[in-house]
């Protein structure tokens, strides 16, 4: 497989990239640079080349080199465009059709064209598409941040003639994309969502990787010590540390509030912001310039001299020992970005040991959830930004838990394991898909704790469903669309020809080409009826014991809680006593679903089988929880397995399932064979 990835911003090169040179060279360089070198493990990928712009100026000559080797099968090409200027990404819109034109010409002159393409940011995008109008090669798109989550963030209206300029272009690189690859559930789930052109079955989540094992090993570096030292009165007092480009959207200037504005902080830490390299203020690229003077001004305001450091330069390889340096003092690393689209300087803080505090906008959700290493706070809220850097020094056994944390940062978020479901989905989108044979029965089953939760299960099940010719396969989980992609393609579980989610309140139906996914409108169409969204919000705020889940978990067709068994009876009742008609579905003794009347797991499949034209005999469903049981009692082909919790097995409405006597998915198969065995006979 020949892989072209486009990136047309920052100042990218193979080694040594400056961070910070320019507004533009940050963090997506990092993660295409890491991408690329892990992609080439893979013996199946036998090319790539990275395509960027050429040109010439005061940021130095290796810009102007029209070729780079990255490795033995990586390869950095420099065309030129229309200006031989650096271009800031403002202007960039500017160069697309010259360097398109260039790039198709480069494309003739290969051996063999490229497979796919990768676009990162809009523009490059844009490149993609022509190449594809010309030449036929598909292509998948990566934004890296938006232009709409930055109009959202400066609150102007109108917006700015060059993000509204941007924002269409996303618009189109949404719309063209075969693929769309985010970082984040909140990227793929949320901050997408604003786009006429969003479709979120041609979204997945892939969280980047991180070389996290140097930073594990991170040390101390007299060097770094000395240039971060000569700020401070007490260097040996903790360490707050933030380390990002001085750009407004990194909301730099928050924490000096935060820190300014809290005696208490001040009194307790000290305050370390590395802001990218500088040799005079002047010179900085883009907004950088006006964010520095900006932290200067309040650094003076709030009289901070002697607590807060900022050194004006430093290599790529201190990166480790600044890291160090905050870790020996007991110190905590915040990002107070406004939006964080993913958030590498976290995985690599959190590996080096650190706790963090971080923007509850964007990436930090998914890795603050699946890692437990520190706090989420609203970054326009400095009071909250200062009581959880004191919460987290101020509590051993917290600090304790969120260290522990970054030890499961580095199996999470591995570039091996990216690059492995990367290249699984770039091989399937290029493989024309064979004919599948007539639907003749319908296997839904739960994720978590039914078809996952045994490795081993899972294999046995993934080669058992390879041979099931005319079972079409589906899931049906609390989980949303893209939670649930994620964990079935980390598993390795076998693709699903439908996904219902989010407790039955959406379906998404398999596409032609075996990778994307179609949302049934019909089916949303359906559940909304009557569903009072609002009122039902606003009967349950602030009912005592009642504690909402995460933003994540909130969708327009499902509100989501922590609550028992008792809370979840108040809420039927008053419900009901609102005269807000709403089904109430608690599972696991603590997760509380208020839904549309209409939504369920069990409508849910009811819907599916119509589609599929099946007659109830031709349908199994499997489960192990409370938020089956919707599921579960309505067919009479139900499979309960053997983990099963809530106590399903002695439900007086499932009497009739099967229970079997093996756990996760051995159970299902269990299942499954058990009532093809009656059916056999019956027939």
């Amino acid at each position: 497989m020949f892989v072209l990835h486009i990136a047309l911003q920052g100042c990218l090169r193979g080694d040594d990239v400056v961070y910070g040179l320019t507004a533009d060279t940050g963090g997506h360089i990092r993660y295409l640079l890491d991408l690329v070198a892990a992609s080439a493990q893979d013996r199946d990928v036998t090319r790539i080349v990275v395509a960027t712009r050429r040109f010439t100026g005061p940021l130095g000559a290796a810009y102007a080199v029209p070729e780079e080797r990255l490795s033995d099968k990586a390869t950095l090409v420099r065309l030129v465009s229309a200006s031989p200027d650096y271009r800031v990404k403002e202007e960039m819109h500017a160069e697309v059709a010259c360097f398109a034109d260039n790039l198709v010409a480069w494309i003739a002159a290969q051996d063999r064209a490229p497979d796919l393409i990768h676009a990162h940011y809009a523009d490059a995008a844009t490149v993609a598409a022509l190449v594809e109008d010309r030449l036929g090669i598909p292509f998948v798109f990566t934004a890296h941040s938006l232009g709409q989550v930055k109009a959202m963030m400066l609150g102007a209206s109108p917006v700015r003639p060059d993000l509204a300029r941007r924002i269409a272009t996303e618009e189109d690189a949404l719309a063209r994309a075969h693929l769309v690859i985010a970082s984040s559930r909140d990227e793929a789930e949320v901050q997408y969502a604003g786009y006429d052109a969003y479709d979120p079955g041609r979204v997945r989540v892939l969280p980047p990787g991180s070389d996290l094992a140097r930073f594990a090993a991170a040390r101390p570096h007299p060097r770094v010590d000395a240039a971060i030292d000569r700020f401070l009165h007490d260097p040996a007092k903790p360490t707050i540390l933030a380390l990002a480009r001085p750009v407004a959207r990194k909301n730099l200037a928050a924490l000096v509030r935060a820190y300014g504005e809290s005696a208490a902080l001040r009194a307790r830490a000290n305050l370390v912001i590395v802001a990218g390299t500088r040799e005079d203020i002047d010179t900085l690229d883009g907004d950088m310039a006006e964010t520095m003077r900006d932290l200067l001004v309040l650094i003076d305001r709030y009289d901070l001299y002697g607590r807060i450091a900022y050194p004006k330069t430093h290599r790529p390889e201190d990166v480790p020992a600044i890291y160090a340096y905050a870790r020996d003092r007991g110190g905590v690393f915040v990002n107070p970005a406004l939006n964080e689209p993913f958030g590498l300087t976290l995985l690599e803080a959190s590996a080096a040991g650190l706790p963090l505090v971080a923007t509850d906008s964007g990436g930090p959700n998914d890795i603050v959830e699946t890692c437990g290493n520190g706090l989420l706070v609203d970054p326009r809220a400095p009071g909250a930004i200062a009581a959880a850097c004191l919460r987290i020094l101020g509590d051993p056994a917290l600090y304790a838990r969120c260290v522990a944390g970054g030890a499961r940062a580095a199996a999470t978020y591995d570039w091996d394991r990216h690059a492995a479901r990367y290249h699984g989905l770039l091989r399937d989108l290029l493989a024309p898909q064979p004919v599948a044979p007539p639907t003749r029965q319908l296997l839904v089953c739960d994720i978590d704790n039914t078809l996952i939760g045994c490795e081993a299960a899972l294999g046995i099940f993934r080669r058992w469903r390879s041979r099931q010719a005319g079972l079409a396969f589906g899931v049906a989980t609390g989980r949303s669309f893209h939670s649930a992609m994620a964990v079935l393609e980390q598993q390795e579980s076998p693709r699903p020809q439908v996904m219902i989610t989010s407790v039955g309140s959406e379906i998404y139906h398999l596409d032609g080409n075996g990778v994307t996914y179609t949302v049934d409108l019909a089916w949303r169409q359906t559940i909304a009826a009557g569903w009072n969204r609002a009122g039902v919000h606003d009967a349950l705020c602030g009912l005592d014991g009642l504690v909402p889940q995460g933003p994540l978990e909130q969708r327009a067709l499902k509100l989501s809680y922590f609550g028992d068994a008792a809370v979840a009876r108040r809420v039927r009742d008053l419900l009901d006593e609102a005269g807000l008609p709403a089904r109430v579905i608690h599972s696991h003794g603590r997760y509380l679903d208020v839904l549309p009347t209409a939504a369920s797991k069990g409508t849910a499949v009811d819907h599916v089988r119509a589609l599929y034209a099946l007659p109830e005999h031709a349908v199994f469903v499997a489960g192990d929880s409370g938020n089956d049981i919707e599921m579960l009692r309505v067919r009479t082909q139900a499979i309960i397995v053997a983990n099963y919790s809530d106590d399903l097995a002695s439900n007086a409405a499932l009497q009739h399932s099967y229970v079997a006597r093996r756990t996760h998915a051995r159970g299902i198969i269990e299942g499954v064979s058990h009532f093809r065995r009656m059916l056999a006979h019956v027939g």
